[in-house]
């Protein structure tokens, strides 16, 4: 498998793949990841943009009013769950780590409604950590390219790191996750346009019609 090729062909169609979401602040991200949650990052944006002008801190997010709070956050969906979960995690900071957000991937997973992918993507984009995170996106493309027949996120995440280089991990990341947002979408993939189409599977068993 020629993941360098892989690499380069994804870089040339997506230069500029990084992190989407706005932050300014690892506790800033860690709410933003809560809240992308089935949510487009451009929605969390909206939502963030407001929300961190009175409430950006663990001091804060814990001192809002959970109605308050739910109602800011709204237009993200499962608005009670996440608005739990945020509450949840700023609490167990102020609790647990003196207020600052956690910096290894491990202690972030001991927080309220941070799972794997979560902790991830905050210990890989804020503390620039080696980490591939698994969304849908990833998961999609991963099958799709051939890179893991992996059943569920975790042996998806296992395949990953074993084919692509450590460093490269957070990279390849935002790679695929853009890929997947931008031109290899679930439904009506821009298959004409991707330089990836001769080693991807659903291209194959579409019989080259889809183009």
């Amino acid at each position: 498998m020629d993941t360098q090729k892989i690499v380069r062909d994804l870089e040339t169609m997506h230069p500029n793949a990084e992190c989407e979401l706005v932050f300014s602040s690892p506790f800033e991200l860690l709410v933003a990841v809560i809240l992308s949650a089935q949510c487009t990052d451009k929605r969390v944006n909206v939502v963030t943009k407001e929300l961190f002008k009175t409430a950006n801190t663990p001091e804060a997010i814990v001192a809002m009013d959970t109605v308050t709070l739910e109602n800011a956050i709204k237009s993200c969906g499962f608005y009670h769950d996440k608005a739990r979960n945020v509450k949840g995690a700023a609490q167990a900071i102020l609790d647990r780590f003196g207020g600052v957000t956690p910096s290894s991937r491990e202690e972030l997973e001991t927080l309220p409604g941070v799972g794997r992918k979560t902790a991830n993507v905050v210990y890989a984009v804020a503390f620039g950590g080696d980490a591939f995170a698994v969304d849908t996106h990833v998961f999609r493309l991963s099958h799709r390219l051939g890179l893991s027949n992996g059943k569920d996120p975790m042996a998806v995440e296992k395949d990953l790191c074993a084919a692509f280089p450590q460093k490269s991990w957070a990279h390849v990341h935002h790679l695929l996750i853009h890929h997947g947002r931008y031109v290899c979408r679930a439904k009506n993939p821009s298959c004409a346009e991707c330089l990836l189409k001769d080693r991807c599977e659903f291209y194959a068993e579409n019989n080259r019609s889809i183009s």
